[in-house]
């Protein structure tokens, strides 16, 4: 008999692949950037929208994507040690949006196209807030933390329109081991057929 795969090893394979996109589009994107719109003052990342949705799918394992997004934005930008330690722990604040899963409820998140566009927005307002808040620590002037928010502004509507997409794709904006378990239930619904 074939050996089934565990949640663990799922879980893995799921978040590595989320982690091989986001690491293309971000080192795409940065390309285009800069080789093709230098003077753009404007950046725009996938990272508030993985990292979202692997909040939905797998919870608090989405510190991996969101401490590799901060990495990963920060190396193909040509960062500094202290830019790579204020991407990497301010993304950490992303997590915050577990407690809005809580209070909203996943599936009410998932189900519900505002609530879905609200929670992509708030996971970037605390991920840039978590930037700002490690800066700010780090010495510096409250003024340029601002540029946290202003600068990345358009990734707020970039991760809106990929949650809204992503809600609409069966199991791909869903908790995983719910959607796992529904598969199940449906396979068995078809086999006593």
């Amino acid at each position: 008999m074939k050996r089934q795969m565990t949640i663990g090893e799922y879980r893995g394979i799921d978040i590595f692949f989320f982690l091989l996109m986001m690491t293309v589009s971000e080192t795409v994107i940065h390309t285009a950037a800069t080789k093709w719109f230098p003077s753009q003052p404007y950046t725009v990342s996938v990272v508030s929208a993985i990292v979202a949705i692997v909040l939905m799918r797998w919870n608090a394992y989405a510190a991996i994507p969101a401490a590799v997004g901060g990495l990963v934005t920060s190396l193909v930008s040509g960062a500094t040690k202290e830019q790579i330690l204020i991407y990497m722990a301010g993304n950490l604040f992303s997590l915050i949006s577990l407690a809005l899963m809580k209070a909203l409820g996943k599936q009410r998140i998932c189900e519900d196209a505002l609530l879905t566009v609200f929670f992509a927005i708030c996971t970037l307002l605390f991920m840039q807030a978590g930037r700002a808040i490690v800066a700010l620590v780090l010495g510096a002037a409250p003024k340029d933390c601002l540029g946290f928010f202003t600068t990345d502004a358009l990734s707020g509507l970039f991760a809106a329109v990929i949650l809204w997409i992503a809600r609409r794709i069966d199991g791909l904006f869903e908790d995983q081991k719910h959607y796992l378990l529904r598969i199940h239930r449906e396979g068995e619904k078809e086999d006593a057929k």
